[in-house]
């Protein structure tokens, strides 16, 4: 992974001195880590106490972004009920959504979606939550995400759809083949290329993804 440019320096001493009120600022840092550690009585014990759960760390962590990467369930749902935002970003530009989507913690991906998220907040690559889970092959993160209006064609910085991610970085086998059904049935753009143009049923073809390629041709796909 490459180094932090000077952008994500500057972001992480700016959240460092953000976020906590004067008087709270100790149970700020307090609350991040009882959340990281999965400490539900602390947490709830420094909720009551004033810590805002808008407070970062230097890593650009709220409470509620440190209990996503844990997946602690129940300290997200407590936090998301008192007022965390699950649009914030730390400094890898992880939200909660983006996370949970990429991670495959259905749970608290769920609880996102419920409060209403920005679907036009992106990860470090440009890319949406469901881009990722496509790729991981979280079958069920997919199945909610396609619920909602997520752009099912969006574009990252690589110049992959989620279709053309299921099927680069996939392995063919059986779990990418659902989700790329489940693409389909969404309205993915079956003949959207990379940046190069290749399409997805040409990558199909050259990776010899034969059920993938025949789910693309029965769908109407050209190469």
């Amino acid at each position: 992974m490459c180094a932090l440019s000077w952008t994500g320096l500057l972001f992480m001493a700016s959240v460092s001195l953000a976020g906590a009120e004067p008087g709270h600022r100790t149970g700020d840092q307090a609350l991040i880590a009882a959340a990281e550690r999965n400490d539900v009585e602390a947490v709830r014990q420094l909720l009551k106490e004033g810590a805002s759960v808008r407070a970062r760390d230097p890593q650009g962590r709220t409470a509620l972004l440190a209990a996503t990467y844990r997946n602690h369930v129940e300290i997200a749902k407590l936090l998301i009920l008192t007022g965390s935002d699950v649009n914030t970003q730390d400094a890898m530009q992880n939200s909660p959504l983006l996370l949970a989507g990429a991670s495959g913690y259905l749970d608290i991906l769920r609880m996102t979606l419920a409060a209403d998220p920005d679907f036009t907040i992106y990860n470090r690559y440009g890319g949406t939550a469901l881009i990722p889970a496509c790729e991981r092959g979280h079958v069920e993160v997919v199945k909610e995400l396609l619920k909602t209006k997520i752009d099912v064609n969006h574009v990252n910085r690589l110049g992959w759809t989620a279709l053309l991610e299921a099927i680069i970085l996939g392995d063919g086998g059986p779990t990418h083949q659902t989700i790329v059904g489940l693409l389909v049935a969404a309205g993915a753009d079956l003949n959207l290329g990379d940046g190069d143009g290749v399409t997805p049923l040409r990558h199909a073809r050259q990776k010899g993804y034969r059920v993938i390629a025949d789910i693309l041709l029965s769908a109407g796909a050209r190469e």
